[in-house]
């Protein structure tokens, strides 16, 4: 079940990064990034209305935490009953800060390069969050695992040479960095989700998660983004905004509930999740008309290649 999951998650992040894209034309990063977390919020509202007054409204569904390998049940606030509640909270709050730095710098990666570029760099993350496991919880790599790794890694440098036809300087686009640290800042986020879904029920860390981006968003633009705000991009509203809210929620919903799942493994998990560049770079090429597809094909097959390699290595 957690790896049906792991592929509904995957179609839906395809659409995600689509509806980022289309949102950010033209447009401030700030201030979309804000209303991400603000309708993210609203949609979760109910889940975390719930956990301050314990009514208990979702329990016996499908929406309460699960049972981990210690026998202690998460009770209806989501979670462990044995787990102090500030501790929950801080765990959640650092997740909050480690994927806004990667949203933050991704969703400036992504208005000013095309899709079909920030979604292969994007791809090759399960490489990362695999060398991550065989650190971080004693997950090895045997010989398919590390042809995975060798495919993407090649993937990248024929990327990085295939883009210059656009005037794209892997080495010196900033950009290209801010992609490449969403990419790591990702990764990281990946490996704390698989330590903290021990201990915190899906329900919980979503809920509680998107509501502290939003209040930690609003501080940024607040700050950053208003007393400027006449010097730089202008906003302007998008109904791709609301998109975005719609297919990360339900997208994170199934990653998170794939994750609960004691068998679940982080590495598989994050690989099949990246397959949504296949929906984003179609997307690319049918709805956005970007060019130098052939070569940008090419350097895709070789991630998704990759991805089989380390898939069948991970089983």
């Amino acid at each position: 079940m957690w790896l049906l999951l792991a592929f509904v998650s995957a179609t839906l992040l395809g659409f995600y990064d689509t509806s980022k894209k289309a949102a950010l034309k033209d447009n401030a990063v700030l201030p979309v990034l804000f209303l991400n977390t603000l309708f993210s919020t609203l949609i979760f509202s109910p889940f975390i209305a719930d956990s301050i007054l314990g009514g208990g409204i979702f329990a016996g569904t499908v929406l309460d935490p699960v049972v981990y390998p210690d026998g202690i049940p998460a009770d209806g606030s989501g979670f462990s009953a044995s787990h102090p509640l500030l501790r929950a909270h801080l765990l959640v709050i650092l997740k909050a800060f480690i994927v806004l730095s990667s949203w933050i710098a991704g969703y400036f990666g992504l208005k000013h390069l095309p899709i079909t570029i920030v979604g292969p760099i994007n791809a090759t993350r399960p490489v990362l969050v695999l060398v991550g496991a065989m650190l971080f919880f004693g997950e090895r790599l045997n010989w398919c695992q590390w042809t995975g790794v060798l495919l993407a890694i090649l993937s990248i440098f024929l990327m990085s040479r295939s883009s210059k036809k656009e005037q794209i300087d892997f080495t010196r686009n900033k950009w290209i960095f801010c992609v490449a640290g969403a990419t790591i800042m990702g990764a990281l986020s990946g490996l704390y989700d698989k330590f903290i879904m021990k201990e915190l029920g899906p329900m919980f860390v979503q809920s509680w998660f998107n509501l502290y981006q939003l209040i930690i968003m609003t501080v940024i633009c607040a700050l950053l983004w208003y007393p400027s705000r006449k010097a730089t991009t202008p906003f302007h509203w998008s109904w791709a905004i609301p998109l975005i809210s719609i297919f990360i929620a339900t997208a994170d919903f199934a990653y998170f509930n794939a994750l609960s799942a004691p068998e679940s493994m982080i590495s598989v998990v994050s690989l099949v999740r990246r397959g949504s560049v296949l929906i984003s770079f179609a997307c690319g090429v049918l709805i956005f008309k970007e060019r130098n597809l052939k070569a940008k094909a090419i350097d895709l097959l070789l991630i998704l290649i990759g991805m089989v390699f380390i898939y069948f290595g991970s089983r």
